[in-house]
């Protein structure tokens, strides 16, 4: 009898940490008015439904390119996004939890009327904080 030794497999090319492109998020913030999401999104952006997946770190790591406000127009496009593109839903690993994380970190929680407007443009029951 032989003890050999484990190694884990690497990941695959869709197990890989997928990037985020600072140029599709910000034509993503861009196409939010009026609490809708407008038809200026092209059809890569559409199928970039990945990025309501990406773990939390990452989201938390991209959250130091952006602003306030940036954070904020993120957090209305995925918001949207979950309820107005197919495939989009994300639950409890919606972006939102983890860009609303980022402004408490940098001590500017969501004000209440941004509350409310998740709530009212939501049917998601993590947003904006997460599971308890």
């Amino acid at each position: 009898m032989s003890i050999g030794t484990w190694e884990p497999a690497k990941p695959t090319a869709t197990q890989a940490r997928k990037e985020i492109h600072r140029n599709a998020l910000e034509r993503m913030m861009a196409s939010v008015q009026d609490a809708k999401l407008t038809k200026d999104l092209n059809a890569e952006d559409r199928a970039a439904s990945y990025l309501m997946g990406l773990p939390a770190q990452q989201w938390l790591e991209e959250s130091e390119a952006w602003n306030n406000n940036q954070l904020w127009q993120l957090i209305q496009f995925f918001t949207l996004a979950e309820m107005q593109l197919p495939e989009w839903r994300a639950d409890a690993e919606s972006p939102v939890i983890p860009l609303a994380k980022a402004l408490r970190q940098r001590k500017t929680p969501l004000n209440k009327e941004q509350l409310q407007w998740i709530k009212q443009h939501s049917n998601n029951r993590y947003l904006p904080y997460g599971p308890l």
